[in-house]
């Protein structure tokens, strides 16, 4: 019997980004469990940074869903989890988002959290989506970095510029955990952890962690 497959779908077209995130989900992957594939769309920016690059992802994410029928479930890695909820129609397999699980991970490790965003616009998208999901008087603040996604991922000076404005998600607003903002971040997070003496939440392992799961028990 094949083993299961979890499909990690990078919106953007920066296949440095999804090598990221390969590297980042490692040590999830064992013999006995499920395969966790990470794969871009082609069809994507560059770079999400903004409304119109979420929005213009949503139906290329769907028809890339809705044409794989061998994956047992969908992790969609950016952080404002574009067409989670019409890929959510497309199929009955799971479909997860890394904003959503990384929040919610965050909220298991600490009372408030702080969020890096990539660029201060992104941060109303961000905030409106933690309106819906009633979680507002559980953030601390959201920090910009100004950067780019390609500078997240490749960048040279980002941990760095990570860690002043992490330590000041922690010693000015409060939070007790820290959730990365973009998942071409993902190479930094335990550097990131060790250097703030809090937990660093990459919003990619945890959506796939929480993608095992699901697949483990449906199994």
């Amino acid at each position: 019997m094949s083993r299961p497959r979890i499909t990690v779908i990078n919106p953007n077209s920066n296949q440095v980004v999804t090598d990221g995130l390969a590297a980042a989900l490692k040590p999830l992957m064992f013999a006995e469990g499920p395969e966790i594939v990470c794969e871009t769309l082609k069809e994507g920016p560059y770079g999400i940074e903004s409304q119109k690059d979420a929005d213009s992802v949503t139906l290329p994410l769907r028809r890339f869903v809705e044409g794989d029928n061998a994956s047992s479930a969908f992790v969609i890695a950016c952080y404002s989890d574009p067409g989670l909820h019409v890929c959510r129609e497309a199929t009955a397999r799971p479909v997860l988002g890394i904003a959503e699980c990384g929040v919610l991970t965050a909220l298991t490790r600490a009372d408030m959290f702080g969020v890096l965003a990539i660029a201060q616009r992104s941060i109303r998208r961000h905030i409106r989506y933690l309106r819906q999901m009633g979680l507002m008087d559980r953030l601390a603040a959201e920090r910009p970095l100004d950067m780019t996604v390609a500078e997240t991922a490749s960048g040279e000076g980002t941990l760095a510029k990570m860690i002043a404005v992490g330590r000041a998600l922690k010693e000015e607003d409060g939070a007790g955990a820290i959730v990365m903002g973009c998942a071409g971040m993902a190479r930094h997070r335990k550097n990131l952890e060790d250097a703030l003496g809090i937990p660093v939440i990459d919003p990619t392992q945890a959506a796939v962690t929480m993608a095992l799961g699901a697949v483990a028990f449906a199994s």
